[in-house]
This record gives C-alpha cells, structure tokens and sequence, in this order.
C-alpha cells in the first residue's frame, strides 16, 4: 500500500496508483514474489472501473509502453510489445487519433505526468499498464488517463493465463473504444478484433522480433528476422512476422548493409508470401511500395501501394512520411509536405520521422523550414548522427560551405550514415575547390567498396561535386545497372548543389532521368 504525499490518495487496488493533483504516477505492486504470485493469480478479471467523465474534442490516445513488475528483465519484450499490440489495434480505429510508437515510447521509465505527455503528445487520454508474468501466469493492470485532468477513464486488472493473452487484447482494446465513446462500424469492430494466431510460443517469438526491429542497428536488425522466423516455424500463416522481416530487409538496405541483388529476392518473396495469406495487411503495402519506389522506379505502382497502406492505416507516420518522400522526389511538393506534417502530428518525437521532413523541405528549396527541423533534432537528440546529415544537405544548399563540411564531418564521428556523409562531404570540398581532401574521400570510398556495400550512387555525388562529369556519369550508369535506391533522388540532388549545375545541360542527364522514370 502506498500513500500520495501531494494528493493523500491510498491505492490498494491496482499495480499502477496516479496522483490525482498532477497525474504524476506511483509504481506499487501486490505482488511482491514470485511464489506469492503464484498463489494469487488467477484466470478470472478483477471488475473494471468506469469513470463518468468525458474527453473534450475528438478522441485521441497514446499508448505508453508496460511496465515490467516481473522478477526478470527479459520480459521487457513482452511488456513493450503488448503495448504496441494494442497500440496497432487501437490504430485502425477510423475515428481515434493515436500516437506513434516511437513518440509514445519516449515516455519509457519517466515520471512524467500525464498531463504533459498529452500536451506533448496532442492527445487527450493516456493508456498506461503494468504486466507480471510467473511462469505460464500473468497479471496486467490497466489504466486509461483523461490527460486534462489525471483522473482515470477506466481501469482494468486482469489475472490470466498466458493462452488468454488474445482474448485479454481483445476485452482491453474494447474497453478502451467503449471508454472513450468511439463509434465502431461492423468492419471496423472486425479489424480491430482480428487475430493472426492463437499460438502463444509464435506470438512471443513475433513480440521479441518486433523488440530488436525497434532498436534498428544492424546486429538488432538480424536478430529480429531470426525471432520473425521462428514465429512463422511455429505458425506457417503467420503474416505480420512476413512482414516484419520484409521491413527489416528493407532497413539493411537501405542503409547500406547489403546490395539489392543479395536482399531483393528474399524481401520480394516474403513481402508477397504476407499479402498472399492477407491482402489487407497495411504494414505489407507499405514495404511493397518501398520495393516498386527505390527498386523497380515503378513509381505508379508505388503511389498505389502508398496509398493502400494509409487507407489500411491513416493512424501510421510511417506510411505518411515515406509517402511524402516519394511525392517530393516526383516534385509535388504541397502534397509532399502534408503528408511529412501528418506524419509529425501523429509521431512529434520521432527523429527519424523529423530527418525525413526536413528532406522534404530540402527538396521542395523550403529551406528555413528545413533548417528550423534539422536544428530541433540537434536539440532534441545532440547524438543523433542523422540530424547533422540533414543539417549539412541544407547548409550545403544555402551556400554554407564550411558549416556544411562541419555537420558531415560530426555525423562521421558519429558513425551514422557513413557512406553517405562521406559523400557528400567529398562532394562539399569539391564544390569549395579543395579537390586534394574531395579525392582524398574518393579513394576511401573506393577503398570501402572492396570489402562492404557502397553504393556507385555515393561515388558518383563526389565526382558531381568536383565537376568531373565524364567521371560522375560513368558512375551514375553503374548506379543504374546496380538499381541503387538513392538515383531517385538524382535531379533533386543536383537542384541541392549536391552535384555541379552544368551535370544538368548534359543530353546523358536527360537519359538518366528517362531511365529512372523521373520527371524532366
């Protein structure tokens, strides 16, 4: 038991107890061993409680992550991966707002007031929970916020078995809707309750492989398809852990770990295999798109692919900030920016979500907006490599020669987007005139190739840059024929001054972009 010195509150009742003054939250727990939780838990719910209050304006949520109130850290995966569980559910309700993941998640083993989180957030409701898992025996406390005021929605404890964990998902995320007084359509009820397995072996497995996706380095990332893998041994009609090794693929891609022909067949095959078992699964879509965008230069078919994953799932900043993306490599810029600004309404912390918004003010030449961004993200995250690769691109382009070649250089440090910083750090001293150090980056580009994936596009940006046309095209050929993802941002990189204005005049310019499919 555990009194509130500011509010005087006394909470026996449930594992989470919340100052009612200022929302602040106070960690306590029932069960205070593992042979006493044993004893305790049991298969039926304890009776919720239902406040009478109500939200002001339209329904909005964010789901913080679990606390683990069990004796061993490792279930840290479950915890957070129940939440994000629900938050995925909850996230294709049409008419309910609900905060990303990534924003959400930044709130993790804070005490932060709830209050703050949903001014941050721009939500008005918090859902917040504990888990203790014994053995085959849970215990999950739920509590849902109004965010205005601290004082509980609702509040659920639930003492189950872990093959009930599905049916408790179910009954929390319904609360939940019926909490907030979100009407439901019959399709919209059968989405949010639709289940993918009833096997709790690949349902865990499927949790820890989201677990080390979410962490995106390399090492995590092949961890996370080796546990997606075993989730589909255990359950073959498995389709979300399809996809989550689709997206994993994707990562390593993209940011260089592999070459398109040593990952494309593999990420081909298992994003089709999770569309086959379910056409709607938005997730899917979306790394398809990236397959048709970055891959194949289809860029119709990745338009549609887009758009199917926001209609599946309008709640995603992802399929937003990546739509956006792609509209700025085309040069519809308005379009561009409001999906990247839905993206950061639905996502505000995410830095990657806030990288990819300032490429797209980079693009559309909005560059105080994109300067603004890359700034926030140096304030918000001072060791985010990404950030000063974003803040060179816009120095670079407002003629900022020496604050540019800084911001690359401190991304190198950082060892973020190595090969990419470089380039365009060789690029940089190029443009300046300081061919000696721009070929100086060449020969360690070159030197990298030999033993790691670094893509012809990245060799061909420093010769850009020193104005060695001849030598830039001859690279940008090879980039073609490799099918390297960034030549779709080739014009726009040359309109950045990432390349030589007279590459522009060249008739193998024009070729290129009818290669590509880009617009002239």
């Amino acid at each position: 038991m555990k009194r509130c010195p500011k509010c005087n509150r006394v909470e026996t009742e449930n594992a989470l107890m919340f100052c009612r003054v200022d929302g602040t939250r106070l960690i306590t727990d029932s069960l205070t061993s593992d042979s006493t939780a044993t004893a305790i838990l049991h298969s039926a719910p304890v009776s919720g409680r239902t406040s009478t209050r109500s939200l002001q304006g339209t329904p909005s949520i964010a789901i913080l992550p679990f606390a683990n109130m069990s004796n061993d850290a490792e279930y840290e995966y479950f915890c957070d991966g129940l939440a994000e569980e629900l938050l995925n559910a909850l996230a294709k309700v049409e008419n309910l707002k609900v905060a990303a993941r990534t924003s959400a998640f930044s709130f993790k083993g804070s005490n932060t007031n709830v209050s703050e989180i949903g001014r941050v957030l721009n939500v008005n409701s918090v859902l917040e929970g504990s888990v203790r898992k014994s053995g085959d025996k849970l215990r999950i406390t739920v509590q849902l916020i109004n965010a205005s005021d601290g004082y509980h929605l609702w509040s659920e404890r639930y003492d189950r078995q872990m093959k009930d964990i599905f049916d408790v998902q179910d009954e929390i995320t319904m609360a939940v809707v019926d909490a907030l007084r979100v009407k439901l359509l019959g399709e919209d009820k059968a989405a949010l309750l639709k289940r993918y397995t009833d096997n709790t072996e690949a349902y865990e497995l499927y949790l820890k492989g989201r677990y080390f996706y979410n962490k995106y380095t390399a090492e995590d990332l092949q961890k996370g398809i080796e546990y997606f893998e075993r989730a589909i041994k255990k359950e073959p009609e498995y389709a979300p852990a399809y996809a989550g090794i689709g997206f994993c693929y994707g990562a390593l891609w993209y940011f260089g770990f592999f070459a398109p022909h040593e990952i494309m067949p593999k990420w081909r095959a298992v994003i089709s295999r999770a569309l086959e078992i379910d056409s709607d699964l938005a997730d899917a879509h979306l790394s398809l798109a990236s397959i048709h965008f970055y891959y194949e230069w289809n860029f119709t078919k990745a338009e549609r692919s887009y758009q199917r994953a926001i209609v599946l799932n309008a709640n995603s900043p992802d399929a937003h900030w990546r739509y956006g993306h792609f509209l700025a490599a085309l040069e519809r810029f308005e379009e561009a920016i409001s999906e990247g600004r839905q993206a950061l309404e639905l996502d505000p912390l995410s830095l990657v979500t806030k990288f990819f918004m300032v490429r797209i003010y980079w693009f559309a030449n909005r560059l105080d907006d994109a300067l603004e961004q890359a700034q926030g993200m140096i304030e918000m995250e001072p060791s985010f490599p990404s950030a000063y690769v974003a803040l060179g691109g816009v120095c670079l382009q407002k003629g900022l020669y020496e604050e540019a070649v800084k911001a690359y250089q401190q991304a190198l440090t950082l060892h973020g987007f190595v090969g990419s910083a470089l380039s365009y750090l060789g690029a940089v001293y190029g443009i300046m005139g300081k061919r000696d150090e721009a070929h100086n980056v060449l020969s360690q580009l070159l030197e990298m190739r030999k033993t790691q994936h670094v893509t012809a596009y990245r060799i061909a940006c420093v010769y850009g840059g020193l104005g060695e046309n001849d030598k830039a095209f001859e690279w940008l050929e090879k980039a073609v024929e490799e099918k390297n993802g960034e030549i779709v941002f080739l014009k726009r990189e040359v309109e950045a001054n990432i390349f030589d204005e007279s590459i522009r005049q060249d008739p193998r310019f024009a070729d290129l972009m009818r290669q590509v499919g880009l617009p002239q």
